[in-house]
């Protein structure tokens, strides 16, 4: 809007009104702008969290992630008042330089056989290039090397010899033919021994080869399995070890907190499109001192009664993300940090310069940095630590979202990261209450992942009853891994103790397998 001077009016009212609609103008074009700003940044936030998602790196660790003191709120103030270079100085200068340490060869075991190789020089190089003498010998040079030995099969043929009585058959008496009973096996009448079907599942389930790769496999070494026949086996395998399952999943249930997930799974003639295999563990990734289980429970379902008719009003502590199925739980719930820190990290996107995101993460490596320094102790001790440490840490992490929830638009990344991480606060923080809880549900995570990239390699289940199978055969797997078992060895012996005498269960329990 322009004005001439000529052209006014020398009235103070008319003036005094022409100047009030001026100012009315400029306000509604300064909160148009600003709400178009705002726009702007929401959709460059969402832009640059997808970017750093789908082509950004995976890891979560941020700089100093390790140390307890690293106060990036102190200096966010400082650092946005920067100029773009020196941001760009101050993150280049933020790398830890570090030298790549000279990679060690493992000795090769003792226990493998060995072959010994001499190389030796022709008898006419045995003389001085000199003086022509003879040489001697003062040493050795030694190396070794692995030779791999392809996999063989060979085939058991038993024999039962016949009994009959002679003398009976002078008289012409019909006498009974006498012979030893077939010994046990898993699956009766079948080629297959408990060695056998022990490969075929740790490949599939341990290793994540496909039934018709196996086949394919077999084929070479000159044995025809299909992949059909192979199959019902692994049906028939999971229904003679539910027995064990089921007293895995009666010693789960009464330890005092365990970890819960889930996660999609494809099946054919299912009801429903989408499928999911629950998991359900307890223990850590040491096998030494704690009971360590992992479960998996199919269902065509993701609904709150699957994990209710698991649980059995289990009333324990349950680590969890934040899906409201497990809320219908008797289960004392304990939040997941990783999964708030999840949703900073997603925030924050590719952006290099330090922002709130930063801020909260920082918290966060905090309280990682605490229970770091907290590993190894005992959990009474742990829980003194954790009140006097990272308690005053975990309340101003509340009161620094709460104040900056209402100064941030609903709609951008940082605003909706600080609303999971609100919702989650209350279950969050009962991990201060007991010493025997973790600050995060990564147990449960890395217990799922194997399934996962299996499910990349095997894509979907055909029938629920072999998704069912599946979750048996993958619980007896991944719990012999978590117990530091050689899952082979540990299946076999079990397929076979249990074919022979199904009541001796307790002895095949993992921490009982010598």
């Amino acid at each position: 809007m322009k004005f001439d001077a000529n052209t006014l009016p020398n009235d103070p009212e008319q003036l005094k009104s022409m100047l009030l609609e001026l100012q009315y103008v400029v306000q509604k074009q300064n909160k148009e702008l600003a709400q178009q700003k705002s726009l702007y940044q929401e959709l460059l936030d969402a832009y640059n969290a997808k970017i750093a998602k789908e082509y950004g790196k995976k890891s979560e660790k941020m700089p100093g992630a390790g140390e307890v003191f690293n106060e990036v709120e102190a200096q966010l103030d400082d650092i946005e008042t920067l100029s773009d270079t020196e941001k760009a100085l101050l993150i280049a200068n933020d790398e830890p330089h570090t030298e790549k340490a000279k990679p060690k060869r493992t000795p090769l075991p003792e226990a493998l056989p060995r072959k010994e190789v001499v190389v030796d020089l022709h008898d006419d190089a045995k003389v001085c290039s000199h003086c022509q003498s003879a040489l001697h010998k003062m040493g050795e040079a030694e190396s070794e090397t692995l030779e791999f030995v392809p996999a063989h099969i060979k085939v058991i043929k038993t024999v039962r010899p016949k009994y009959a009585c002679r003398a009976c058959e002078k008289e012409g008496i019909q006498s009974d033919i006498q012979i030893a009973p077939m010994p046990s096996t898993p699956i009766p009448k079948s080629i297959a021994t408990p060695s056998l079907l022990s490969q075929i599942i740790t490949c599939k389930y341990q290793f994540g080869l496909p039934l018709y790769r196996q086949e394919t496999w077999f084929g070479d070494i000159g044995i025809t399995i299909n992949r059909k026949t192979m199959s019902s086996w692994m049906v028939r395998c999971s229904e003679l070890l539910e027995p064990l399952y089921d007293t895995l999943k009666e010693q789960l249930l009464q330890q005092p907190a365990i970890h819960a997930d889930e996660t999609p799974l494809k099946v054919i003639k299912a009801n429903k499109a989408t499928s999911y295999m629950w998991l359900y563990c307890c223990g850590d990734d040491k096998p030494e001192g704690k009971t360590n289980i992992v479960l998996f429970d199919y269902h065509n379902s993701r609904a709150g009664q699957c994990a209710i008719d698991f649980l059995d009003d289990y009333s324990g502590y349950m680590h969890v993300d934040g899906y409201k199925g497990y809320e219908k739980t008797s289960a004392t719930l304990v939040a997941c940090l990783a999964h708030i820190r999840r949703k900073f990290i997603e925030a924050k996107g590719n952006n290099k310069t330090t922002g709130k995101a930063d801020v909260a993460l920082n918290f966060i490596g905090k309280l990682y940095g605490i229970e770091q320094s907290l590993k190894e102790m005992k959990d009474d001790e742990k829980y003194k630590a954790r009140q006097q440490q990272a308690k005053p840490i975990v309340e101003e992490f509340y009161h620094w979202l709460v104040e900056h929830k209402e100064k941030l638009s609903p709609q951008r990344p940082l605003s909706k990261a600080i609303t999971y991480a609100l919702n989650q606060y209350e279950k969050f923080k009962r991990y201060l209450d007991d010493g025997k809880l973790s600050i995060d549900n990564n147990r449960a995570e890395r217990a799922i992942k194997p399934f996962v990239i299996g499910r990349k390699a095997w894509l979907f289940s055909h029938t629920p009853r072999g998704a069912k199978a599946s979750a048996v055969l993958y619980s007896l797997v991944e719990t012999a891994k978590a117990n530091g078992l050689v899952v082979h060895d540990y299946i076999s012996h079990c397929l076979e103790q249990i074919a022979e005498n199904p009541d001796a269960l307790e002895s095949l329990m993992p921490w009982n397998f010598k």
